[in-house]
């Protein structure tokens, strides 16, 4: 062992010992040694066992609260009940603390497993304190998990931790390279842990060849690149368990006098609702003491104490308290440091309390008046807010649905300054050409996304009742969820979903993101969002043009499912209607081109904007590049330029090229030029690619079983044989082609937005 890991171990051991000090000094104070119950056994080694817990049944509580001492081990070892978990402190304020194993996964060189352990631990009643503990995962190959049983239902969390060389490893870092961690949810009480290899530690085995994981107090570790070695070492660390009496509140254990467990005159009774069920007691203030226990809750003295006696003269103690006396003769509140004792009353101080009390109430009646017309006139300008943002406007478009059942939440102004830390600018995820995005916690940590106009005009307030009544109306998986509005604001907001990992656009051009986005990854996003266009033109109650569909605009969650968002430049069109005539609106680059040459609006302007989002999954491309020729600026020129050359394969993104398969990929070139042709009319409708792109999803899951696949595709890419027209013949021989030039337009780009 070396002598980091000694030291490792001893600096733990130190730990532990200094907190079980502390706890049984908060525990038991030293004044009142009546923490248990006469002929109890007080202690198991240097571990302190105050009542309820008890080592018989005569000592305890209840069963609940048996603890079991070792004394065959040196030191002897106190134990919860008759199992092995390990009690290192008990708090009588409800806290306890145990040894829980730790698991590991080791591998040898050649990838095969050398060691696993898995460890379990379970609590009756009892439950893991969720704010003190950290579920950690250490290894630069491993992803861990945690689950088990939450009372009546089930939970599962884990993280990964991953790293490529030690060099990557950062001291008290715990980020994901080389250590993640995450925090559990309330009302815990079975504890698994499991360990997994994504490559079995083969390009790390020569500084890492271990994982492990631990659910532990997050003050009695901090990571460090040595835990790659040392922690093989320790086998245990500590974590904080809830406890209290029985399941039910304080209400109901006094209706039962003889089981109610705060015996003591002094105390009160309260509910434990930060995690989990029942009740705990405590000593009134100005008492110490055990409150579980007849009279166990006493004075306390703070005459005696040199610590508390602060008065100058004469200290009187009383039941919970004291107070400072003056001799006769002298006045004042008789306190060190404060007015102390005074000789004499003089008519001065009498003057000048009076008049300091005069001034008093009249500040507090001046400060009480300024509160009220504030009040009055934040109220009135909230109603004024809720007008000039359309709020008759909505409410009475909203109620005007038909057979809906869905309702939006109104939140007020102070809900959204709280969720948002009065907007800070660090809670800002996101921002457009109309808004600012930010990041918001409702109570119970729900977590949501708040839009916020940008400017203050006629047109941003309707985009925002354009996009409320058009959200109000779409009920798709894929689809970002309208949770609900304000309009108490000056700049009104919408509240959605939050989803967390990012654009398809920062998944496209993030360089180490895109690699993660495999091919089957891009076709199931290309699929999804295939899928909610045509619910939005087909499907949907009314038909909806997006009107600005682009790779931002589609979100990600956690599973990279796609969630379309962004619908306030959106159309309603009457079913009476094919087309609509409006300003031109959308983002250069993925604008249709009739559109701007006619400005009609029809749902194939969004099969163009489809089209180029597709490119951009199959390219990696951005869609403008003035790093390019003028006339290959726009990406959907340079797809199109590409195809009449033959040239298609340079332009293909690295995961297309290795991952996907020659057919479908051809396919979904084709789908995505199809939708690009210049003239609507020609192109296909949203429903008609969709079932293409789902159909070829599908196939995505059964993928072809011969080996090599992958190299023959590369290969026939860069041997350029994709040439001609799209055929699929005996031969399996796939080409691409270009008709004519009346297929496309060449836009000049020379500017923005």
């Amino acid at each position: 062992m070396g002598f980091l890991q000694i030291q490792f171990i001893n600096l733990l051991a130190i730990l532990v010992i200094i907190a079980s000090s502390k706890s049984s000094l908060s525990a038991t104070p030293p004044n009142f040694p009546i923490a248990l119950k006469p002929n109890c056994t007080d202690h198991c080694g240097n571990t302190s066992i105050p009542y309820p817990f008890g080592t018989t049944e005569d000592c305890s509580q209840s069963d609940d609260f048996f603890v079991t001492c070792n004394k065959k081990l040196h030191p002897p070892k106190l134990f919860l009940w008759d199992s092995n978990i390990e009690i290192i402190d008990i708090k009588l304020d409800g806290q306890l603390r145990v040894l829980q194993f730790i698991a590991s996964d080791c591998y040898h060189r050649n990838g095969t497993r050398a060691s696993y352990k898995e460890p379990w631990i379970w609590f009756s009643t009892f439950t893991v304190n969720n704010t003190a503990n950290k579920f950690t995962v250490i290894g630069c190959d491993t992803y861990g998990s945690i689950y088990g049983q939450r009372f009546d239902r089930y939970y599962m969390t884990g993280c990964t931790a991953y790293c490529y060389e030690k060099d990557d490893l950062i001291e008290g870092s715990c980020t994901g390279s080389g250590c993640c961690w995450t925090s559990i949810p309330k009302e815990v009480s079975t504890v698994n842990l499991t360990l997994s290899s994504y490559y079995n530690f083969s390009y790390v085995w020569d500084f890492n060849n271990c994982s492990y994981a631990f659910l532990a107090e997050e003050s009695a570790f901090t990571f460090s690149p040595e835990n790659m070695t040392n922690l093989r070492n320790v086998e245990e660390l500590p974590m904080v368990v809830d406890w209290a009496i029985g399941n039910g509140t304080c209400e109901e254990a006094q209706m039962n006098p003889s089981s109610y467990a705060c015996k003591s005159r002094n105390s009160s009774c309260y509910n434990k609702t930060d995690n989990g069920h029942g009740y705990r007691c405590s000593c009134w203030e100005g008492y110490q003491g055990n409150p579980y226990l007849i009279d166990g809750c006493q004075d306390v003295d703070e005459c005696k104490d040199p610590s508390l006696n602060i008065c100058e003269k004469r200290c009187v103690n009383t039941p919970g308290g004291f107070y400072c006396a003056c001799p006769k003769g002298y006045h004042g509140d008789g306190r060190k440091g404060g007015q102390g004792c005074i000789h004499g009353e003089s008519l001065t101080f009498k003057l000048t309390a009076g008049i300091s009390l005069g001034v008093i109430v009249l500040l507090l009646i001046a400060c009480w008046l300024h509160l009220e017309l504030k009040r009055r006139r934040q109220t009135k300008m909230r109603q004024m807010f809720f007008l000039q943002n359309g709020g008759m406007l909505l409410r009475e478009k909203i109620s005007r649905r038909e057979g809906s059942s869905d309702t939006t939440t109104i939140f007020s102004e102070f809900e959204l300054h709280k969720a948002t830390n009065n907007f800070d600018n660090n809670m800002i995820i996101g921002k457009g050409g109309f808004g600012i995005v930010y990041k918001g916690c409702l109570p119970h940590n729900r977590i949501i996304a708040i839009k916020k106009s940008k400017e203050i005009d006629l047109d941003q307030i309707e985009q925002f009742i354009n996009e409320v009544i058009i959200l109000s109306q779409i009920n798709h998986r894929n689809v970002v969820k309208l949770l609900g509005f304000c309009l108490e604001t000056q700049v009104p907001l919408l509240v959605y979903e939050f989803i967390n990992n990012g654009t398809l656009f920062e998944h496209i051009h993030n360089e180490a993101k895109a690699r993660f986005l495999s091919w089957e990854t891009r076709l199931k996003i290309a699929a999804e969002t295939a899928n909610v266009l045509a619910y939005l033109h087909s499907t949907a109650s009314t038909s909806i043009i997006h009107r600005d569909v682009k790779s931002a605009n589609i979100l990600l969650d956690h599973t990279l499912t796609a969630k379309v968002s962004d619908f306030g430049a959106s159309r309603l069109v009457p079913s009476d209607q094919t087309q609509l005539s409006t300003l031109m609106h959308g983002t250069l680059g993925y604008l249709d081109p009739e559109y701007m040459q006619t400005n009609q609006l029809t749902e194939k302007s969004d099969v163009y904007s489809f089209g180029v989002v597709l490119v951009e999954l199959l390219t990696g491309k951005k869609v403008l590049s003035f790093d390019r020729p003028e006339e290959e600026r726009g990406l959907a020129n340079l797809f199109l330029f590409v195809m009449k050359e033959d040239r298609l394969f340079e332009i293909l993104e690295e995961n297309v090229m290795r991952e996907g398969n020659k057919k479908e990929v051809m396919k979904v070139v084709m789908v995505a030029k199809s939708c690009l042709h210049l003239k609507g009319d020609e192109r296909p409708c949203m429903k008609e690619v969709a079932m293409e792109l789902e159909g070829l999803m599908l196939g995505e899951k059964h993928p072809w079983g011969q080996t090599g696949h992958n190299e023959e595709v590369k290969g026939l890419l860069l041997e350029g044989e994709l040439s001609g027209a799209i055929n699929v013949g005996d031969d399996n021989s796939t080409s691409i082609g270009f008709d004519s030039e009346k297929d496309h337009i060449m836009l000049p780009i020379r500017g923005g937005r």
